[in-house]
C-alpha cells in the first residue's frame, strides 16, 4: 500500500539550490550525500518544509532540469507575500484555475517548476 510520493528534481548545482530552497523557500535540509565531501557535486538532498518532503539532485541520471514539482498548500495568498519578501520571482500566480484550485509557480536555476496549489 502507498504512503507517500516525494519528487525528485534533478539540480546542477547543488549549492546554488541548497540556497534557494532553504533560504528563498523556506525548506530545511535534512541530508546531503555526496561521493566526495571534497566536492560540493554530485549531491542528494532531502529537504523539508512544513512536513512536506522535496529531494533535488546533482547526481547524473536522476531525473532532467526542468521538471515539475505540485505543492499542495494551505494559503497560496499568505505563501506568495512570504515569497514576495523574500525577492523570489513568481513565475505564475496567485491565479484561480478554471478546475478550481488556486496556484502559484517559482522556477529554480535549473527551470524546475515548483507550483503551489491551493485546493
Amino acid at each position: 500500500m502507498f504512503k507517500l510520493a516525494i519528487p525528485l528534481l534533478h539540480v546542477s548545482k547543488s549549492a546554488a539550490a541548497e540556497k534557494f530552497y532553504c533560504t528563498r523557500l523556506g525548506f530545511r535540509r535534512e541530508f546531503a550525500h555526496r561521493l566526495d565531501d571534497a566536492n560540493p557535486d554530485p549531491c542528494y538532498m532531502g529537504l523539508t518544509r512544513d512536513g512536506v518532503w522535496l529531494h533535488v539532485s546533482s547526481f547524473s541520471g536522476d531525473g532532467i532540469s526542468g521538471g515539475v514539482a505540485n505543492l499542495i498548500v494551505e494559503d497560496v495568498d499568505a505563501l506568495h507575500a512570504e515569497l514576495l519578501a523574500k525577492g523570489v520571482r513568481i513565475d505564475t500566480g496567485p491565479v484561480d484555475q478554471t478546475w478550481g484550485t488556486r496556484e502559484m509557480y517559482v522556477r529554480d536555476a535549473d527551470g524546475n517548476s515548483i507550483r503551489f496549489i491551493e485546493q
